[in-house]
């Protein structure tokens, strides 16, 4: 509308200007030469006009005669960048569908319209990973390490190839260099302390990790975290060899992190090697107050030279009453009750935990303090039978791994800190048979003695035998027999002429050596058929050969053939 407004403004100002000059005429003279010309003011005016018209026209002409090349250069230019620049949405939208045939035509198109724009590499390097041509894809991925502008993009597809394939010391390497050069590339960072943390270079984990603390792509907590792991699994490396390190290692990762068990059993476990008991308890109880675990208990029981059984039970009671609601108190106190021979104590302590918290580990003692105190073998058995049915222990558990001992790294991933104290989980495909069999395995791992040995009761003369005070005996549950089992062995009882011989309970008793189950005999599983003093078949006898049941249009069996024997081959009717 303003433009408008000015264009009638400046219209109206020139006709006013002409219709003035038309109002006053008069005459111009020039005198040039020898020459004259004579005309009038207005004339003078309009042909001066004409004269700068025609001269802006030529000007323009030929400027844009000069400059044609550059123009029609730039149509082109212009009109191949949008070809390419199409070419490449075209194919990061193909990568992304994953429609390889698409992706490597855009690639193509994207090469030779645009062939220096760093995105048309990425896409030929991402269309050939599509269609499975890795060596082209590297040979992309090396080109854009000589640019300065793609060098950190083919650094990232070098390490991705390199980490697909296997080749984890080339993948480190290139995570390594992308570091160096820019240190504030979070997947550069990851990738480095992942791998170094799998090749167990804590040293240069430790690095890494500052790095990434520096450039805040970590937070403080985690960092420290990480920093007391790496920082125990050096300890647990140098403990043997040097010891002073490995207790100053131990002492720090233990003030990152208080609730690091095996920080702190290392750094406990050294100090009382020194003496120094007081540093070592302060240190054993502060963890145990956050995270109870055995080997706390045993560090703590033993971090006093010296001591008898009884002076380590008052220390682990000291201890356990520091987690009143912790099972890992009162099983480390009827332990160390056990070794003490104060059997009372140890059936307190487990009380509380046979009704609502029964592990294996709780039923196992039970069965100890049963054959240590009062050698009853049928008690013993009973708590060795509730120990299989129980409920597994903690464990050192990390990506389905069950570990005896912790490890700062997953042995399947490589994670750092993967492992946990906590209760392994059966598989869902494990059959019956193999868990009974695995849980009685692992009551050995549970501080459950091979064989309980009653004092003054052992006959030399009966060692050979099952019936040695030292042998338990498991008596398996008896299973219920189907009823087809049950009319099986009615039915053959009755025909027999003579008594038969009682069938052998399916809770026949099998004697194992501690809690490792024996090979069984014949079981439950396999009852002994009744029948005339469980006679063998005769070898010579003439076997009957069973005969199935033939179709309604069979003739069946010709009269001359024996039933014993079965129905001849017969032709079939036409």
């Amino acid at each position: 509308m303003i433009r408008l407004i000015v264009f009638l403004i400046a219209v109206a100002l020139i006709a006013s200007g002409l219709s003035w000059l038309a109002d006053r005429p008069g005459e111009l003279v020039v005198q040039w030469q020898g020459y004259q010309f004579e005309t009038s003011v207005f004339r003078a005016i309009i042909i001066f006009a004409v004269l700068f018209t025609v001269v802006l026209l030529a000007w323009s002409v030929l400027r844009h005669v000069w400059y044609s090349p550059a123009s029609v250069s730039s149509f082109l230019t212009r009109r191949r960048q949008k070809r390419g620049l199409e070419a490449l949405s075209s194919g990061m939208i193909a990568l992304g569908a994953g429609d390889k045939a698409a992706a490597t035509r855009s690639a193509i198109q994207a090469r030779k319209s645009l062939p220096n724009e760093p995105l048309t590499h990425l896409l030929r390097a991402h269309a050939a990973q599509l269609s499975g041509d890795s060596t082209t894809a590297r040979r992309i991925f090396e080109a854009m390490l000589a640019s300065p502008d793609t060098e950190q993009l083919g650094l990232r597809g070098l390490h991705l190839e390199a980490h697909r394939i296997g080749e984890l010391e080339a993948a480190r390497h290139f995570s390594g260099r992308a570091v160096a050069l820019n240190p504030k590339l979070d997947w550069a960072l990851d990738a480095l302390f992942d791998l170094q943390c799998r090749q167990g270079d804590w040293a240069g984990a430790l690095d890494t990790l500052a790095i990434a603390r520096k450039q805040g792509h970590i937070e403080r907590p985690r960092a420290d975290r990480r920093r007391a792991v790496l920082l125990t699994a050096q300890a647990q490396a140098a403990e043997e060899d040097d010891p002073d390190r490995a207790l100053h290692l131990a002492v720090e990762a233990n003030g990152l992190a208080l609730d690091l068990v095996p920080a702190a059993n290392i750094a406990g476990r050294l100090l009382a090697a020194r003496g120094n008991t007081p540093r070592a308890t302060k240190i054993l109880q502060k963890t145990w107050s956050r995270s109870p675990h055995p080997d706390l208990a045993i560090t703590h029981a033993y971090a006093r030279i010296g001591d008898s059984p009884r002076d380590r039970l008052d220390r682990v009671k000291q201890l356990a009453a520091l987690t009143p609601n912790s099972i890992e108190g009162p099983i480390a106190v009827a332990t160390a009750a056990i070794e003490a021979h104060q059997f009372d104590d140890a059936r307190s302590a487990l009380k509380p935990l046979l009704d609502d918290r029964m592990t294996q580990r709780v039923a196992t003692l039970m069965a100890r303090i049963e054959g240590e105190e009062h050698g009853d073998k049928g008690r013993v058995r009973e708590w060795l039978a509730r120990a299989v049915n129980a409920p597994r222990d903690p464990a050192w558990t990390a990506d389905g791994v069950v570990a005896e001992h912790w490890s700062p790294v997953s042995p399947v991933t490589g994670t750092l800190d993967a492992f946990r104290w906590r209760v392994p989980v059966e598989p869902i495909e494990k059959r019956e048979g193999e868990v009974l069999a695995s849980k009685l395995e692992e009551l050995v791992t549970l501080g459950a003695p091979r064989e309980v040995v009653v004092p003054g009761k052992i006959d030399p003369a009966k060692t050979a035998s099952t019936d040695v005070p030292g042998t338990i005996e498991v008596t398996p549950v008896p299973t219920a027999q189907t009823p087809a089992e049950t009319s099986k062995a009615a039915k053959s009882k009755s025909v027999g002429k003579e008594k038969a011989e009682p069938a052998p309970h399916p809770a026949q008793q099998t004697s194992v050596s501690g809690p490792v189950p024996q090979k069984r005999g014949k079981s439950q599983m396999e009852p002994k058929p009744p029948g005339k003093d469980h006679k063998e078949p005769s070898r010579t006898a003439k076997p009957r050969v069973y005969v199935a049941p033939h179709a309604p249009d069979d003739p069946g069996p010709e009269k001359g053939d024996k039933d014993d024997v079965g129905p001849p081959l017969r032709p079939q009717r036409a």
